[in-house]
């Protein structure tokens, strides 16, 4: 089984605080609170394998600028936004402005999406322009190439991931949880929700997974890979 010393570890956030737009149907789960989010980063800012723990954000929310940049920056720490195109501007999301300047911070941008779609239900037509018409709108904006993306719902199959590579992408990250390889094209990712416990956070910060679930996990992504 694969060890904590020799992967990294992705922790993925969606909203900070109080939404400023109506969430989406069961969406709410992801949305943490500022002193929780302010936790779960003193705990990263501290980890003695601090260097190996990655941080993203999916949607594009407006708290990504407001909330989760100034608290990252307190603490020395960088992260990835994961930005869904046919928000930006909306009440509630990021504007172009926004993303220049999370560029500017030093942060990094990457593709959630045109509207947040299960990329395996869509045709071959949809599926190539949520791709392609997000990363073109995205670097428009920022004025520099998108090579990642983030796959709504961590819903994947081998026609999404084909895909994925066709329009240019060197990553896709996943929300399979557990650890990733930085040369991997598929980067598994765990979501932190407003539920998730202490206990659940220092597991997910170790990397530790016992050896059945490990399996478990990559025979599900071996599954959704190749289906």
């Amino acid at each position: 089984m694969p060890t904590a010393s020799r992967k990294f570890r992705v922790l993925n956030f969606h909203g900070i605080g109080t939404p400023h737009r109506v969430l989406d149907p069961l969406e709410d789960v992801f949305w943490i609170g500022i002193d929780r989010f302010r936790d779960v980063l003193d705990r990263i800012a501290v980890h003695s394998d601090r260097e190996r723990l990655f941080i993203t954000f999916d949607d594009g929310n407006i708290s990504d600028f407001l909330i989760a940049v100034p608290e990252l920056q307190r603490r020395g720490l960088s992260a990835e936004f994961f930005v869904l195109t046919g928000r930006i501007g909306d009440p509630g999301s990021l504007g172009p402005e926004d993303i220049r300047a999370l560029l500017q911070m030093g942060m990094r941008i990457g593709s959630h999406g045109i509207a947040h779609r299960d990329w395996t239900s869509l045709s071959a037509r949809e599926l190539n322009n949520e791709l392609n018409a997000s990363k073109a709108t995205l670097e428009r904006i920022c004025g520099e190439p998108i090579r990642c993306a983030a796959i709504p719902f961590g819903r994947y199959n081998a026609a999404v991931l084909a895909a994925l590579q066709r329009a240019g992408y060197v990553a896709a990250y996943s929300s399979d949880g557990g650890c990733m390889q930085t040369t991997a094209f598929l980067r598994p990712r765990t979501s932190i929700r407003h539920d998730t416990l202490d206990g659940e956070l220092t597991e997910i910060l170790s990397g530790k997974m016992s050896n059945l679930r490990w399996l478990r996990r990559a025979a599900a992504m071996a599954i959704k890979r190749w289906v």
